[in-house]
């Protein structure tokens, strides 16, 4: 047994100077978080796309971080996810593993990077694992891709499923629809036993009522993750832009806003532009 298996889950070095989250000994793997749920412990989960988040939501006890295509709406611009390409992904995602000593990073394989084939789900994630680093990889989709996990898995890549809203397939889906109501609770339970038994860790579920989606917590030997799933899953995850208060506009009714960091950011580049503008910076100390 080696030393990051023989320490003990949740042992700390030294006494913090102030509360803070528990904290693995050593980098968090997948078994941390079937242990989660075998114990009937949360996790939660981030999005982060650069170093210094990376590094804030290490500190903060942040377990999972995802390098999501989210990027693409968060970071780049884009009004949907589609349009972010596998090699920019891997540039996020990079900046990311640069950052985070302990959490697991998990990346999304961008649209068009694996529907194609198992094969080509295979190439995309080896990519992202030897040139970004990261430890696992997300996949949107129902069972029509347990064949794509098997793969995966076979070849060594562990793979977090995504089913329930898949952002992806907003075109096929008609929109930011919720999924899993009524007789479509059953497909989506089949969904996830069908990803689980292919060699997914992890099953998360987007916009699934809480019922559905505790059900779904009860039937799977692995954990879940909700997002605008309700209290069961075993982990939740949200956007950071989101949480932190730093987009505007039309807020999803599953986040919650931990923080305005806009407003934080908006005062203080002001302030900067005031200070710039009237000659008092930089003063006599900021120069040499």
């Amino acid at each position: 047994m080696n030393a990051e298996e023989n320490a003990p889950y949740g042992q700390g070095a030294g006494t913090p100077a102030r509360p803070a989250a528990p904290q693995p000994a050593s980098r968090i793997r997948t078994h941390h978080l079937a242990r989660f749920k075998a114990e009937g412990r949360k996790f939660a989960m981030l999005t982060a796309y650069d170093q210094y988040m990376a590094q804030i939501f290490d500190e903060a006890g942040i377990e999972v971080l995802l390098v999501g295509d989210s990027a693409a709406n968060n970071v780049m611009g884009y009004e949907t996810t589609l349009p972010i390409t596998l090699d920019e992904m891997i540039v996020f995602a990079k900046s990311v593993t640069a950052g985070a000593k302990r959490p697991l990073v998990v990346v999304d394989l961008p649209f068009g990077s694996y529907e194609v084939s198992p094969a080509q789900a295979v190439e995309s994630s080896v990519r992202l694992l030897k040139e970004a680093g990261v430890h696992a990889v997300k996949m949107e989709g129902g069972a029509h891709f347990a064949g794509h996990v098997r793969a995966l898995v076979a070849a060594g890549i562990p793979v977090m499923a995504h089913i329930g809203f898949t952002p992806q397939s907003e075109h096929t889906l008609g929109g930011y629809r919720v999924q899993g109501r009524g007789e479509g609770a059953a497909a989506l339970l089949a969904d996830a036993l069908a990803l689980e038994e292919a060699g997914a860790f992890c099953v998360l579920m987007e916009m699934v009522p809480a019922d559905v989606a505790a059900d779904v917590e009860r039937r799977l030997a692995v954990p879940t993750i909700g997002i605008g799933a309700g209290p069961a899953t075993t982990g939740q995850v949200l956007v950071w832009q989101d949480m932190l208060g730093l987009r505007t506009g039309r807020i999803a009714k599953f986040v919650k806003q931990y923080a305005d960091l806009r407003t934080v950011v908006s005062g203080a580049a002001r302030a900067y532009h005031d200070d710039v503008a009237a000659g008092t910076f930089p003063a006599p100390e900021h120069g040499f």
